[in-house]
């Protein structure tokens, strides 16, 4: 079973390698390139970035999915539709980025909500967790297992989203909580959560090659929630499946950077009567960045953080809580 995980992250990571700089010259020709605009504090980078990285990540991630999927199923349907959606958004959004222009808000967050709706209806939710004391399987009234697993998909993919404001700091967090999203998916005997977790930590690490700082391709909001929504439904269909009360907190704790950051943000932006969904620069790295830290200085210490929050949620695991 073990190569069969070393394959799948081998292939999904070569896919990503190789497809990054023909995207990347298409990108130039089509003029599909983030600008640096003045006065606006969150573009850091002073050339144009293609942000074509997304189509790469995509296609690594399905083909290598599909390829080791023994069989399709509506859940495997549900997962392809909803990343589709996310792509197709995305990239409508990253095109007004490239005219200099904001899409609206209210479109990205339907077909947000629009992407989880079909990841519930296919069977992956939070449906609830074992008592530590009782032993029983507590499952929750329909309604609130809606409600959880819509907004724990929109919010992880929110958050990812939220924190591709750097060079390799959104791809490395992710390829983190990949990371230990696999060790979870292994230790619970979760193959499948397992595979998707593998897959993707091949194409989150192929995209660092390009997107290290300083970088040279982007993934754009096409790839970061197409990220996020990929991390949420192996969470969901992983980590959170027959959890007790505190291990519920394995798969925050794996995601606990993005998570806790731009939790922090939202209440701030509530409590200050700015728009909760529109981008500044109040996120940590920017917070970081104003401090004195250098960008590198920045990413590795973010993903230190993530790197650690992440073990906690692994001992948490084996303490079997």
């Amino acid at each position: 079973m073990i190569i069969s995980y070393a394959i799948a992250f081998i292939v999904s990571f070569f896919i990503v390698y190789l497809l990054i700089p023909p995207l990347g010259k298409l990108a130039f020709r089509l003029d599909f390139v983030d600008k640096p605009r003045q006065g606006v504090e969150r573009k850091i980078h002073r050339k144009p970035i293609p942000l074509t990285a997304s189509y790469a990540i995509f296609a690594g991630f399905m083909a290598t999915y599909l390829f080791a999927m023994k069989g399709f199923t509506l859940q495997t349907g549900a997962i392809i539709l909803g990343s589709l959606l996310l792509l197709a958004i995305g990239t409508v959004d990253d095109w007004f980025k490239t005219r200099g222009k904001d899409f609206p808000t209210m479109p990205k967050f339907l077909v947000q909500i629009s992407a989880a709706v079909i990841v519930y209806a296919s069977g992956i939710t939070f449906s609830g967790f074992y008592n530590p004391i009782s032993g029983v399987f507590v499952n929750l009234p329909e309604w609130l297992q809606f409600i959880l697993t819509i907004l724990w998909i929109f919010g992880v993919t929110t958050v990812i989203n939220f924190s591709d404001g750097m060079d390799g700091l959104a791809g490395g967090l992710s390829a983190i909580s990949a990371v230990t999203l696999f060790v979870v998916a292994l230790a619970k005997g979760q193959s499948e959560s397992a595979l998707m977790a593998i897959i993707l930590c091949g194409v989150t690490i192929a995209y660092l090659r390009y997107n290290k700082p300083p970088a040279q391709v982007f993934m754009g909001d096409a790839g970061a929630t197409f990220l996020g929504f990929i991390l949420a439904v192996i969470a969901l269909d992983g980590a959170f499946k027959q959890a007790t009360v505190l291990s519920l907190f394995i798969p925050i704790l794996a995601l606990g950077v993005p998570i806790f950051d731009n939790l922090f943000v939202v209440v701030k932006r509530f409590f200050m009567g700015k728009p909760i969904y529109q981008a500044d620069a109040s996120q940590a790295h920017y917070r970081l960045l104003r401090a004195g830290l250098s960008p590198k200085q920045v990413v590795m210490f973010l993903y230190l953080i993530n790197g650690c929050l992440s073990l906690s949620s692994i001992i948490l695991l084996l303490l079997h809580v």
